[in-house]
């Protein structure tokens, strides 16, 4: 029996201060792991303005003090309430980024869950409630004020989310609930799998929407990134012997948040040749993604990810998905 493959560490910093400078970013989820550690970055690299959104103002207040404190800066970091699982919250929150934010020039969907609980939350699991609905949601409200910023200032913005390889290593499971995938995530025997199941859901809605959102169009890069096994919280709702088996994997590999939040900053300024792609350790790693997503059957699948994506997206809001294909 071999043990956990290595991963990289000590990776690059690919955000340059050229790049940020005067700029304004979101990070979902940014009071800790890796939105914390990729917000201190962007504040330290002499954005304007970012954009902590969590759940938890009064652990946002704590973050933001912490970044203000490490990057002697007082008025670039700003908490702002948003919770995934609440989607009036995200529309709330949506609204309120188009209408106070001058610009918008990345937002870096990070914020995530890994649940086992078998109580829906929003009619769903609460991995997907949360990992695909709510980020979607986000997503199609702010792609337009992301192509506005892009073409105000002639430089494309950039919509990262923020996936996992996880995903592709659960096949067999997906097989089985691929026909109706918000619907067969929650039966008793996915169990655990659904945490990595909702991140390939995640990564073929992606993939859909980059195809649909070409950055010829829209001057938004939208890609993918998994930050790789990182020494975070991701896990705290999870069963003691997970986390004990995940707890010995992060001892002999585990990139620290710090270092695995540079992935996300690779993700929020890399080019627009990533668009639509799968990055990994600082770079494009379309080679990770098995052939059974990227095939014919793959595509078809995508595909029908996507409707059920706007579905539910559109049950919520209606004709909220409109505002993709409406940026001209």
């Amino acid at each position: 029996m071999t043990g956990p493959t290595p991963q990289r560490r000590n990776l690059p910093l690919l955000a340059t201060k050229d790049e940020c400078a005067g700029r304004t970013y979101i990070v979902t989820g940014a009071n800790t792991g890796l939105g914390f550690e990729a917000a201190k970055h962007l504040v330290a690299l002499g954005s304007a303005k970012v954009i902590l959104a969590v759940r938890n103002v009064n652990a946002g207040n704590e973050a933001k003090a912490k970044i203000d404190s490490e990057t002697n800066t007082t008025d670039v970091a700003e908490v702002w309430y948003l919770d995934l699982a609440n989607y009036d919250s995200v529309k709330d929150f949506a609204n309120k980024a188009v209408s106070e934010l001058r610009r918008i020039d990345g937002l870096i969907q990070n914020a995530s869950v890994a649940s086992i609980a078998e109580e829906p939350l929003n009619g769903q699991d609460a991995n997907v409630s949360i990992n695909v609905v709510g980020t979607f949601l986000l997503a199609v409200h702010l792609l337009p004020k992301l192509s506005e910023t892009a073409r105000q200032h002639n430089s494309p913005s950039h919509l990262v989310f923020v996936s996992s390889s996880a995903g592709f290593e659960v096949l067999e499971l997906w097989n089985l609930i691929k026909d109706d995938p918000f619907v067969k995530i929650q039966a008793k025997e996915v169990g655990p799998a659904r945490y990595p199941l909702s991140k390939l859901i995640e990564t073929f809605a992606t993939r859909e929407l980059a195809a649909l959102a070409p950055v010829s169009r829209t001057g938004v890069i939208v890609n993918i990134v998994c930050p790789g096994i990182c020494i975070t919280d991701l896990d705290r709702s999870a069963p003691p012997e997970f986390r004990n088996h995940l707890a010995e994997i992060r001892a002999k590999i585990g990139r620290t948040a710090e270092d695995g939040s540079r992935t996300l900053l690779h993700g929020v300024s890399a080019g627009d040749d990533t668009h639509g792609l799968f990055l990994h350790s600082c770079e494009v790693h379309e080679a990770d993604i098995p052939e059974w997503v990227t095939n014919e059957d793959g595509r078809l699948a995508q595909k029908k990810v996507w409707e059920v994506v706007t579905e539910e997206l559109e049950r919520i809001d209606p004709a909220c998905t409109g505002k993709v294909t409406a940026i001209a």
